[in-house]
């Protein structure tokens, strides 16, 4: 076939991108990003659509977008690369929009190289975009950490991993009841001129608040302002106390059935008659939509599966709210900051916080999560998949540019055995390897 460049197979020890192989001729140093850019032909493997799957397709992707997704080869003008499938799935990129780090690094540990030691662990795990999240903390951590994020955001290396496309603002604006395993000190309520300090670095995209938080009004109304998808969670809110975060512009709710209220936790609260919780009103508001951690130690199947029938593939998403433990042996860990965040206990399957008394974050990637909805729901792949890309990319509004297989968006995918285990991650058409 003229023009085809038989792809070489490669076996380095760390992430590294195909810049790092040699030059077409012989000599010794990093290829040029115009060599590295050629064509890319995805074939022999089934294509994962948001509504459908395309066997035997072909997948083109070029100068770091996604050209054309058929049934048929695609006419090359000039050299390309084909990337066997070897029969397995091609998805787009998984888009985590809460998570707070990964081996061994916390976001909020406030460095730059934290940050890119996390953004790389989950690309190893097929998330290709990712919204850096805050735990409780002081305002001088939280500062830490936004400018550590822009660091390594504005350097625009595909060497780091992940894509960053902004920051969720999650501590530490929690109910004081609902603080979960976060540092209790590093809680409180919502002042104005600290959250529009936040909002001013430019890099919040989503901004959780407890609801029923003297002030949580006014941060709805500043990150509305700021186009922010507005969440709440931590929180013992009641029915009333949604309604009115609901008219200020909040839409989603973080983590599922985890750190929020329901009827017992508000009558507790609030006395009789009983009320409506969070959990009735995100099922009851066709226009919220929430997120599940669905790595089998958080939820049932029962209520994974509860979730998805009732909140649907557009509604519902799956989150890995991954610690520092992903990809690192059981142990002790801090979660947030290193310096002073609470400890919690990885057994090689789940966080606990001290004492095993309440789980503390998950430890594995979104490939784990995508796995274990397709083993525990009635979702179809496509839906499944769906929820650990486009639906979240819909929500935080980049849905234009990343979150499935379409001409135009960025080629941002990876590559599936048939069990749905990570074969190949890449980010704008160039492969990252472990």
């Amino acid at each position: 076939m003229n023009g085809l460049r038989h792809r070489r197979k490669r076996s380095l020890p760390i992430l590294v991108l195909s810049l790092l192989a040699p030059r077409p001729n012989g000599q010794k140093g990093v290829r040029s990003l115009e060599f590295c850019m050629k064509p890319l032909l995805f074939r022999n493997l089934t294509a994962i659509l948001p509504d459908c799957l395309v066997d035997e397709a072909w997948v083109l992707c070029e100068k770091g977008k996604i050209v054309s997704v058929s049934k048929k080869r695609p006419k090359m003008a000039r050299e390309f690369e084909v990337i066997d499938g070897s029969g397995g799935y091609l998805a787009p990129g998984f888009i985590d929009m809460h998570v707070h780090g990964g081996d061994g690094a916390d976001f909020m540990d406030g460095t730059s190289e934290a940050v890119r030691v996390a953004c790389r662990a989950h690309a190893r795990h097929g998330t290709t975009t990712i919204f850096p999240t805050t735990t409780t903390g002081s305002p001088e951590q939280i500062h830490a950490m936004l400018d550590a994020v822009k660091t390594v955001k504005s350097e625009k290396c595909l060497m780091n991993g992940a894509r960053i496309e902004g920051v969720h603002l999650y501590g530490p604006f929690f109910a004081e009841d609902k603080v979960g395993c976060h540092s209790v000190s590093g809680r409180r309520q919502p002042v104005a001129a600290e959250y529009r300090a936040y909002f001013e670095s430019g890099l919040v995209r989503i901004a959780t608040c407890a609801a029923e938080l003297p002030g949580a009004i006014e941060f709805y109304h500043e990150a509305k302002k700021r186009r922010c998808l507005i969440t709440c969670g931590h929180s013992n809110a009641s029915w009333p106390e949604m309604v009115a975060a609901f008219k200020a512009g909040m839409r989603h709710v973080d983590h599922f059935w985890c750190a929020m209220s329901n009827v017992a936790s508000v009558r507790s609260r609030l006395g009789v008659p009983m009320r409506g919780s969070m959990l009735e009103f995100v099922l009851g508001t066709a226009d919220m939509s929430t997120e599940v951690i669905a790595d089998g130690c958080h939820l049932a199947p029962e209520l994974l599966d509860f979730a998805f029938r009732l909140k649907g593939p557009r509604k519902l998403c799956l989150v890995t709210d991954a610690n520092r433990a992903l990809d690192l042996p059981p142990g002790n860990y801090r979660f947030g900051a290193v310096a002073d965040g609470s400890w919690f206990e990885s057994d090689g399957r789940v966080g606990w916080s001290q004492g095993r008394t309440s789980l503390a974050s998950s430890i594995v990637g979104m490939d784990h999560m995508m796995r274990q909805m397709k083993r525990d729901t009635s979702a179809t792949l496509p839906e499944v998949v769906r929820m650990a890309s486009l639906t979240p990319a819909e929500l935080t509004g980049i849905a234009k540019r990343t979150g499935s297989l379409e001409a135009g968006k960025n080629a941002d995918v990876v590559l599936l055995s048939r069990k749905l285990e990570v074969r190949s991650v890449f980010i704008g058409g160039v492969e990252l390897q472990t």
